[in-house]
Formats: structure tokens, C-alpha cells, sequence
């Protein structure tokens, strides 16, 4: 039995992430797969928001997957997965922050709004974000490196990677995939697949355009 146990769910962008880490880091846990529409009896012990994911390492358990992410790389500090220059760090901090508070809203909105102007003004207000994450992130940060941080991998390449991985249920039901200009988005997004902690729990294209099927409707094609 692993000392740390995650309590995850399959098709949950945010537990995705922590599971990245795991892999990446090479460290050894017991996966718990929760049903978030029937959470077991006692699930709130472990995590009082009931939400995934959360961890439990001996008697300790942390919750909600920024945190837990920053833990893990404190506690199995090999390989390391935030800069050790104080201002790398802060920036890596900012970026996780940007996904958290900017990418992802507009990423839920436009799928999962039946609304066609809050899709339209989704549809903006994302492509706004792969501009800036172009210009200001990768475009500044990166280098000729394939990462956020040039060559090596960080916890902002798996904070955001999950709903990267989940882009092809955006291009199903709301017609918009990642903008033919973003090159270095698309760059980045490549070598993420490619990375082999990337793709031991991938999934296929297929498997997130029927997980998110109760989500989002088709928009109707003109004929």
C-alpha cells in the first residue's frame, strides 16, 4: 500500500493534473476513483469541499490541485517542478493563477452554456487567452524550448495540459479549435502529448467528446 492515495475522477480536468505530477515524479500511490454524481459515505473527511482531487499522504490529506501539486513537489522535490529563482517562481505562480482564473472559466463557459451569446462571447474571451498565453507566456518564457520554462517541464505545462488534452470536445459541439496562428501553443501542446507522463493516462479525442456530451449541445451546422 502506497503512502499517498489520490482520490480522483476520470474525466475531472483538475485531478488530471495531480495525476501528471504523480507520474512524472515517479511516485508510488493508490488511485481512488470517486463518483462525483455519488460520492461515497465519508468522501468529505478526506476532502471538505467533496471535490477531487484530493490526497491523503500517512494521516496528512491536502485538497484542491494547485495546492496539492505544490506539496508534492516540496515533499518528492525530484525532479523539480517550479523554478528555484524567486521571480521564475512567482511567474510560474501567476501563469497557474491565470489558468485557474481566466483560461478555464472561459473554457467551462463555452462548452457547457446553452447560451449562443455567452458561446460567442466565450469564443472571445478564450482566444484572447491562447493570445496572450502565445505572446506573454510561451512566446517570452519558453525559448526555443518545447515547455513553458524552455526545457524543462513545470507545474504550469500540467496545470494547464488537462484542458489542452480536452480541446477536441470544444471543436465537437462548439466549432472552436486552437486558432491556426497560435504556433507556439500548438508547439507546446505537441510536446506535452509526446511526454511520456502525458501519455500513460491519456485519453483519446473520442473518449472526451462522449464524457462531455451531457455537457454541450451541438451547435447546429448550416446546411
Amino acid at each position: 500500500m502506497a503512502d499517498i492515495k489520490i482520490y480522483s475522477a476520470v474525466v475531472c480536468p483538475y485531478a488530471h493534473r495531480t495525476r501528471l505530477v504523480l507520474q512524472e515524479k515517479g511516485i508510488d500511490f493508490d488511485l481512488i476513483e470517486i463518483d462525483l454524481q455519488n460520492k461515497p459515505e465519508g468522501f468529505t473527511r478526506v476532502s471538505p469541499y467533496g471535490k477531487v482531487p484530493a490526497i491523503t499522504h500517512g494521516e496528512n490529506r491536502v485538497w484542491e490541485s494547485a495546492v496539492i501539486n505544490e506539496y508534492l513537489d516540496e515533499v518528492f522535490p525530484n525532479p523539480p517542478l517550479l523554478p528555484s529563482n524567486p521571480i521564475a517562481k512567482a511567474q510560474a505562480r501567476i501563469w497557474i493563477d491565470f489558468a485557474n482564473t481566466r483560461l478555464v472559466p472561459a473554457f467551462s463557459t463555452l462548452l457547457r452554456s446553452p447560451d449562443f451569446q455567452k458561446q460567442e462571447e466565450a469564443k472571445q474571451e478564450l482566444y484572447k487567452h491562447l493570445e496572450f498565453i502565445e505572446n506573454e507566456g510561451l512566446g517570452k518564457l519558453s525559448g526555443d524550448g518545447p515547455y513553458w520554462f524552455g526545457e524543462s517541464i513545470s507545474l504550469v505545462d500540467f496545470t494547464f495540459f488537462p484542458w489542452f488534452e480536452r480541446w477536441a470536445a470544444l471543436k465537437h459541439y462548439r466549432s472552436f479549435g486552437i486558432p491556426a496562428e497560435f504556433t507556439r501553443v500548438k508547439q507546446w501542446k505537441h510536446a506535452l502529448k509526446e511526454r511520456e507522463s502525458v501519455k500513460a493516462i491519456a485519453h483519446s479525442k473520442e473518449f472526451y467528446i462522449e464524457r462531455y456530451a451531457k455537457f454541450a449541445t451541438p451547435v447546429p451546422v448550416a446546411a
